[in-house]
Order: C-alpha cells, then structure tokens, then sequence
C-alpha cells in the first residue's frame, strides 16, 4: 500500500484521494498498485456504491513520476500502472472525478474512463506525450478524436496543448467547471452520493450498455498503445526528453 494514496468511505461512496502535494501528486508505480487494489476490493463490496478520485483542492496530478520511470520504467501490461487502467476500465459502478489544479498527462486520460467529471474553471489539463518522446495512451488516441473532433485531438495530442476546466466542459470531457477547487470537489461529491439511492443492479446494467459500443475495440486499443508506450520510454528520444526534464532544461532532439 503507498501512503500516497488516501482512501475514506463517506456513505456508500469510497473516496480515493492522491496525497503527495510536494510533488504536486505525481504518480508512482506504488501508487499506481494502491489504487488499483482500492478499486477492485470497492467492485467487489456491495456496500460501496460509486468511487471518487480526487487530488484535493490544488492539484489533480502532475501525472507520473519522471524520476520513477526512469529508475524502473514500466514492463508492458504486468506494470502496476497498467493494473490500475485495468481495474479502472472493468469498473463496474460508477466513478466521478473531481480535477482541481494541474492535471497531467495520465491526470487527463483517465477522465476519459470515469462517469462523471467535475473540473474548478482554472484547472489545467495536458497530455504531453509527444514531447516526452512517447505516445498517447489509455485509450486517449481513439477516444479523443471521437470526443473533440480530429483537429482538436491533434492540438491536444500530437502537440500537448493545454486546456482549462472550462474549456474541458466545452468539449465533453468534463461535466461542469466550477469556480473553485472546493465547489468542484463538493459538487463532485454531492453527485456521488446521488448514486447510493439508485438500484445498483440497475446501475451497473446501464454502464455496462452505455459503453458497450466498440468496448472490446477500445480495449484492444488500449494494449497497443501501453505496449507501444513501453517501448518508447526505452527510446533515446523518451530518454532524452525526461532527462533534460529532471536537469530543467530544454531537450535537443537534433541528433536523434
């Protein structure tokens, strides 16, 4: 278990918190394996009926550990952060996110697999993969251009943009924007709540239909991009690239 990832039942909600604030809640392969644990034991406890994932009211994530990965970057699907896509995606009841602050890559991609999101106005969201020297991944590169459009996705993926909370409403990805990091995180809760006194059966019966179209082709996506994923943090340019991120300076890619 990593202390890094705080988990609190409020009702029938179970609330997972990433609590690593001095490093703005970036994500290591321990907290990848807690998380995916909590999310499998909350599946299988009738008395939970939905799950929260929040970062507090400053920061989402600042997406995964740079230093981390590069000590041990993860082995293809056996990985622990592949663990927690898994988990999150087989998730059979409901999941709300509440984003406040930076949310970075993985900060991002896995709103793309949660019921309901819920961002403060001033959040910050980023997939910057391609200039890591990697690729898009949980399934960002075939839910994304579904999503936004192909021309927005090739904004958001191939050169990282970033995008507001608001802006994330906008486009789909988010619920509502919120003024601030506590509204968002109240609202998020409050509709959490709302699902402890709905049917669970029927809940998980109209999940499973809503996201039934092209699941299995989603998930096949998914793989490639993790393997591929993997793959590339072994690449020079990938190498490179979080190198000069850890020495703070500007990668040069000019002899790759």
């Amino acid at each position: 278990m990593s202390e890094h990832i705080l988990t609190e039942r409020e009702g029938a909600v179970m609330i997972v918190r990433m609590n690593r604030p001095e490093k703005k809640n970036a994500l290591t392969r321990a907290m990848y394996k807690t998380m995916a644990e909590v999310l499998t034991r909350a599946d299988q406890d009738a008395s939970v009926r939905s799950v929260l994932i929040t970062g507090g009211h400053d920061c989402f994530t600042s997406g995964n550990d740079v230093a981390d990965f590069l000590q041990a970057p993860p082995n293809g699907l056996n990985s622990e952060v592949f663990m927690f896509m898994q988990a999150l995606f087989d998730f059979t009841k409901p999941v709300v996110a509440a984003v406040c602050g930076p949310a970075v890559g993985i900060g991002t991609t896995l709103l793309l697999h949660c019921d309901l999101v819920y961002a403060s106005r001033d959040a910050t969201l980023k997939m910057p993969f391609v200039s890591l020297g990697l690729c898009p991944e949980y399934g960002s590169s075939m839910i994304l251009p579904q999503l936004v459009g192909q021309a927005k996705a090739t904004e958001l993926l191939l050169l990282g943009s970033a995008f507001s909370g608001e802006q994330a409403a906008a486009w789909g990805i988010a619920n509502q924007a919120l003024h601030d990091g506590a509204a968002t995180t109240a609202k998020a809760f409050d509709m959490a709540q709302r699902f402890g006194s709905l049917p669970p059966t029927a809940l998980a019966d109209s999940k499973r239909l809503m996201r039934a179209p092209n699941r299995e082709q989603l998930r096949k996506v998914i793989v490639e991009e993790g393997e591929l994923f993997s793959q590339r943090l072994h690449s020079p340019e990938a190498r490179e690239a979080m190198t000069a991120f850890m020495q703070r300076r500007k990668p040069d890619f000019s002899n790759l």
